[in-house]
């Protein structure tokens, strides 16, 4: 069985016929969902979704996108839903580079309110990273910002996701040696994205699975809605690279998944 480990199943594009969205999930494996925040009313309409659904848990954080004017307010309600027994992260926080660079200083600031709240409350933390292209900025800076925020890694139980992972290969040794995984989506699956280069040395031990629905369709559906039935994609093209088996892609990016944000095991 497989874990999403990111998707927005809140958002009104999966509402509209939840059910069966659901029920392809299912029925493709998909028997655990992790839903990000990217403001307050999601993390709301994601702790509903747990109350209603078996297998759905909750992440509570602003998106970097989001965090334009937030306030102390904003960051001590984000912090009394981590105390929420669905919330199991805290994400998806981070700096967003790409779209508008007139708030970077709010989006680090919230990044470190955020990676604090994460150690005070002994939750995992999800890292949305977006550069426009050529460059890394915004890597370089969340990496030292977690690092100036979070404690040295102790080797045992992971810290965090860089969800979405496309680069910079140096970010993979980085992860590995603040206890990151690396969150798979749909980007492997497309043609000359040239993600194969940079998983080839990661160990699968490193990685875990993500849609990112409704954003990020994997091939041969891109372009069209996503959702967390389409995760059988990323992980056949993830088991081609590696040379296994899915049924191991779905055994080792589980317990990792597992392991992160305290799941009960499957089995």
């Amino acid at each position: 069985m497989f874990v999403d480990t990111h998707a927005h199943l809140y958002d009104p594009r999966l509402q509209e016929d939840f059910a069966a969205v659901l029920a392809r999930a299912r029925s493709g494996g998909v028997d655990r969902i992790l839903m990000p925040a990217i403001d307050l009313p999601s993390i709301e309409l994601a702790l509903a979704l747990c109350r209603q659904h078996s297998g759905l848990y909750a992440m509570a954080a602003l998106h970097p996108t989001e965090v334009k004017g937030f306030t102390d307010a904003d960051i001590k309600q984000v912090a009394r839903y981590c105390n929420e027994s669905a919330v199991i992260a805290v994400g998806e926080t981070g700096l967003d580079y790409y779209w508008d660079r007139s708030f970077d200083d709010q989006q680090q600031a919230a990044l470190h309110e955020h990676a604090a709240m994460a150690v005070q409350a002994d939750l995992p933390i999800v890292i949305h990273l977006r550069d426009r292209k050529g460059h890394d900025e915004a890597h370089a800076d969340a990496v030292q910002i977690l690092k100036d925020t979070i404690p040295p890694w102790d080797g045992q139980r992971p810290r965090g996701i860089f969800h979405c992972f496309t680069g910079p290969q140096w970010l993979i040794e980085e992860a590995a040696a603040m206890g990151f995984l690396l969150g798979i989506g749909g980007v492997i699956t497309f043609r000359n994205a040239g993600i194969d280069r940079l998983l080839e040395p990661v160990p699968l031990t490193a990685c875990v699975l993500e849609t990112d629905a409704p954003y990020m369709t994997p091939a041969p559906h891109r372009g069209r809605r996503n959702e967390p039935a389409y995760l059988g994609y990323i992980s056949e093209r993830l088991a081609r690279l590696k040379g296994v088996s899915t049924d191991e892609i779905a055994r080792i990016t589980t317990r990792n998944a597992e392991r992160l944000f305290r799941l009960p095991s499957s089995g």
